[in-house]
């Protein structure tokens, strides 16, 4: 069985939360053109507004609905076993299937903490050009990905406008269409006409219905996390008495009275997309569209952490917090998700009501990602101090639990009395 790992992964700038994202930003490519799904179910397909994964604008590959999948099959970083990529390719994607291999070239679009991204072109007897995105998933990420939910997750989000189309998968990755954008940076999140439109489409992302338990599964992740995170073991010892500062039962007590407290809240569950950082943002110059990409740890969960998550990614890859939006920056940003069209016209205790649920989940996010990062520093084959992001993570949740739990209590303890 061929099977690829990714020994072609860039080490991550600052903050591995970056992942593709540095290695992204400014990156293109063009449009699918004929390419199309060759493999896979029939049924009425939707082009859609386009998508990419990585790069990439126009209308999305081909009209066919369905998802190939080559089975026992898996694609190489480029400089490792190039013609499989070209082997995958062709027997995903239509009109590639009697082309020669040499009529393919790939390059790498970016490589980062959690996926290589290549770009897979192919030329036909008339010169025409097309291209797709496969993305390889890196090593041991099933760790804390869930791909059977992204996969559940992709076709429906496809459908309603977001990413890239997929048009097959393999053993540890996938194919997708490859449309025009540049990937956004930490300070282009703030200015106030994008945070507007990223407002607007996280409220359209959060309208989507995808098939399956609406349960929130928050809480759920942050305690399997817990519990693969409390129990490593590194040989490096002073990884090891770093790791055994760590006092699980005072974090696992602490999420447990963060999770009783937001739980008050009522917090509208939806499908969120749990990690909008800079590098899953693409936008489109001259259409002036907005593209979310990369549903990797997608899940119905609460319409405030999801805010709350992007709002920490402001901190950009040196994760500087202080460049957490301010309350007049917040209040921007959900008059326009609140009431895209009509902004002017929230009510400002709508305003409050949601920077109360979103500052309360701020907590969550760091905690969220600090376990992350444990799992990381032991099974990653990244160079990268992960060790040194879960104190990051965690020392900034300590510096904000008390002001954000007090928020919290005060507001509840207003409606009670009110």
């Amino acid at each position: 069985r061929l099977r690829l790992g990714c020994p072609g992964i860039a080490r991550a700038s600052a903050t591995p939360r970056a992942r593709e994202g540095a290695g992204r930003a400014g990156e293109g490519g063009h449009g699918i053109g004929g390419a199309e799904l060759e493999r896979g179910g029939g049924g009425g397909g939707r082009r859609g507004r386009g998508g990419g994964d990585r790069g990439g604008g126009g209308a999305c590959a081909g009209g066919r609905a369905g998802v190939g999948r080559v089975r026992g099959h898996s694609a190489a970083a480029p400089g490792d076993d190039a013609p499989h990529h070209a082997s995958i390719c062709k027997e995903l994607v239509r009109g590639w299937s009697s082309l020669d291999s040499s009529r393919f070239s790939i390059e790498t679009v970016s490589g980062g903490i959690t996926n290589m991204l290549l770009k897979v072109s192919a030329e036909d007897g008339k010169g025409n050009k097309s291209s797709v995105t496969v993305r390889l998933y890196g090593p041991n990420t099933d760790l804390v990905i869930d791909r059977k939910r992204e996969l559940q997750a992709i076709p429906h989000l496809s459908a309603a406008g977001f990413g890239a189309q997929l048009l097959g998968t393999f053993e540890n990755g996938m194919v997708q269409s490859f449309i025009y954008a540049r990937t956004l940076t930490p300070s282009d999140m703030k200015e106030p006409r994008i945070a507007a439109e990223i407002a607007k489409e996280i409220r359209r992302f959060h309208q989507v219905d995808i098939p399956g338990s609406k349960e929130p599964q928050l809480w759920d992740d942050i305690f399997k996390f817990m519990k693969k995170a409390s129990i490593l073991e590194f040989e490096d010892k002073e990884k090891q008495k770093r790791y055994e500062t760590i006092s699980f039962r005072k974090i696992q007590d602490e999420v447990k009275e963060l999770k009783d407290l937001s739980d008050l809240l009522h917090a509208p569950v939806v499908f969120s997309h749990n990690d909008l950082l800079s590098g899953n943002l693409m936008l489109n110059d001259l259409e002036g569209k907005l593209y979310f990409i990369d549903f990797e740890y997608g899940s119905y969960s609460y319409r405030g952490y999801d805010i709350a998550n992007h709002f920490n990614e402001y901190a950009g890859y040196d994760c500087d917090y202080s460049l957490y939006p301010d309350k007049n920056s917040q209040y921007h940003f959900f008059r326009n998700y609140l009431q895209p069209d009509r902004p002017s016209e929230v009510q400002l205790q709508d305003l409050d009501a949601l920077y109360v649920e979103t500052n309360t989940y701020r907590l969550a996010s760091h905690i969220y990602w600090a376990l992350w990062a444990l799992i990381q520093a032991k099974v990653s084959p990244i160079d990268f101090d992960y060790l040194g992001y879960f104190f990051l993570r965690y020392d900034e949740y300590k510096k904000q639990r008390e002001s954000c739990l007090s928020l919290a209590e005060s507001s509840l303890s207003a409606l009670k009395n009110g």
